[in-house]
């Protein structure tokens, strides 16, 4: 019987298998080495260049965050008593919010604006936008990629208010001048269909941008890639389905990402058009802040909000980012 023992008698040491290393944690540890192998000098050297940018990020990033944290414990008030003597009130103002319908219900129409206007119009119309530029085939490209990157360089108060009067009431608005030519009635759009307005208008100033993104990754994916699965026989839609679209799943999710940031942060657009109205049915999260902070001037009610919405941003960019496996 044989035994794993050499000629000395003494048991031999087993070979352990190296450990094996994902892609992400050789990277990290790169990372590391490359991080060990700076001088002081240069070490230095950086460290000093990163104190502008650190000093930016604190004064107008990190410090306004963490005062409002301070002022969501508070009841602090723009009117009143408290607006001289605010004094620390803990948990209140995030219990107030709670409790009440109107803040969840601001969070619902929110999540329904960004799902509609960002998620799936943008997402679907910047989608084909892209696909339709990437064929060489198409005549006035140029001229079909300006038309979609105008709504991008309009301001946001130049476009509320253009849109504002395309869809006034009455026969003046250019929407009911469109649909009075197939004998179809004037609508009072900002009051019939107010959701729908503020999506179209937001879906109309975010495609540019989703555009951009996924012109650039489909650029990146290599041609004989797609020329191999045609070789193969496949066909238009399964070339989309199972090399194009698995391939751009880093674009696709970084785009989510942004979009839901900057469409849930959104303001001007959907105050200047409808105010929240009628009633509370474009009530918005940002709306909803700046009515109980400068409305009603509840300045601690308004960072507590503002708060929550803080932290939803970093759950929906921490999903965002797990699902597709993009390491920070």
């Amino acid at each position: 019987m044989t035994t794993n023992v050499d000629r000395a008698g003494l048991r031999a040491p087993r070979r352990r298998a190296p450990p094996v290393l994902s892609p992400a944690s050789g990277k990290s540890r790169r990372r590391v080495i490359w991080a060990r192998n700076l001088s002081r000098h240069d070490r230095l050297a950086i460290g000093l260049m990163s104190l502008p940018a650190l000093a930016l990020i604190a004064v107008f990033v990190a410090g306004p965050a963490l005062y409002s944290i301070w002022l969501s414990f508070t009841d602090t008030s723009l009117v009143g008593v408290d607006a001289r003597h605010p004094s620390f009130v803990g948990l209140a103002n995030y219990k107030f919010l709670f409790s009440t319908s109107g803040f969840f219900q601001s969070l619902g129409i929110s999540a329904e604006f960004v799902f509609f206007s960002a998620i799936l119009g943008q997402f679907l119309l910047g989608m084909i936008a892209a696909f339709v530029l990437a064929r060489s085939q198409i005549r006035f490209k140029s001229l079909f990629g300006a038309a979609i990157l105008l709504p991008m360089v309009v301001p946001e108060v130049v476009a509320s208010l253009a849109w504002g009067s395309m869809l006034a009431p009455g026969n003046l608005g250019t929407a009911n001048r469109l649909i009075g030519l197939f004998g179809a009635g004037p609508v009072d759009w900002l009051q019939k269909a107010p959701m729908l307005s503020i999506v179209v208008v937001n879906i109309w100033r975010g495609i540019a941008f989703a555009m951009i993104m996924f012109q650039a990754a489909l650029r990146a994916i290599s041609q004989d890639v797609e020329e191999a699965a045609r070789v193969d026989g496949a066909s238009g839609a399964h070339l989309i389905r199972y090399i194009t679209l698995p391939l751009m799943k880093g674009p696709i999710f970084l785009f989510m990402l942004l979009t839901s940031i900057t469409t849930l942060s959104i303001f001007g657009l959907v105050y200047f058009l409808t105010q929240g109205g009628p009633g509370d049915s474009t009530n918005i999260i940002a709306i909803y802040i700046y009515n109980n902070a400068f409305q009603f001037f509840e300045i601690g009610l308004g960072s507590a909000a503002s708060v929550i919405l803080l932290v939803l941003v970093a759950v929906l960019g921490v999903v965002y980012i797990r699902l597709s496996h993009v390491e920070i």
